[in-house]
């Protein structure tokens, strides 16, 4: 999986509809086990809630689907937040809409809107990103055309990890992975061929608004 969408972290938001109060949480999950904790530790602090409602979805091709509606009408609370994931392609995130009844039904319309955005202001506040697939790309030049390389490659996009000197300059840079095999040409191209390549790491890097996070650098 070259790049998909997820949240980076970790949110809460709270708002009134009906008098009924919706509080969303939202986290981040590698695995079942993750989400199905973090889904227990939500329901432990909200024991007297009305609904507890967890959604998670996780896997390349999202294997793993999982919703609850909890007591609400069928169809009105998990699936149309689980809907909603799939639509957004969202995944490896947990979710769970927790509601306490303030009186005044909703109807089913009602319910599954009060669901969604209450779903949907906890993805935004988690601060949707892009896991982007990344070669960490070694490559070991002499001194003669560092100036030359270091300005093509940023010039092209690439990012510059770091630059460790010794008796020769060593780059370490990251390349998506579909353009790690034009980066090998381009450097072989600066460098005649005489430069010392090699793959040292393949690791996702957080893409917020299509700019690469620092945070994950």
């Amino acid at each position: 999986m070259k790049r998909y969408r997820t949240i980076l972290e970790y949110a809460e938001v709270e708002h009134v509809i009906e008098k009924s109060r919706f509080i969303g949480y939202v986290k981040p999950v590698e695995n079942e086990e993750e989400a199905t904790k973090f889904i227990e530790e939500i329901k432990l602090i909200h024991k007297t809630a009305t609904h507890n409602v967890p959604v998670y979805i996780i896997g390349k091709n999202n294997e793993i689907q999982r919703y609850s509606d909890d007591g609400e009408p069928a169809g009105t609370a998990g699936v149309p937040i689980l809907d909603m994931l799939k639509k957004e392609a969202i995944k490896n995130v947990a979710i769970v809409v927790t509601r306490y009844f303030g009186g005044i039904k909703l109807g089913t319309g009602g319910l599954v809107r009060a669901y969604t955005q209450t779903a949907k202001l906890a993805l935004k506040e988690g601060k949707i990103i892009e896991k982007v697939l990344h070669d960490l790309i070694k490559i070991r030049i002499d001194y003669s055309i560092l100036g030359k390389v270091q300005n093509e490659i940023l010039s092209a996009g690439y990012l510059l990890k770091d630059t460790v000197f010794d008796d020769a300059v060593n780059m370490y840079i990251y390349s998506p992975v579909d353009r790690s095999d034009n980066f090998i040409k381009l450097i072989n191209n600066l460098t005649s061929a005489k430069a010392e390549i090699s793959v040292e790491d393949t690791l996702y890097l957080n893409e917020l608004d299509g700019v690469i996070m620092k945070e994950s650098l």
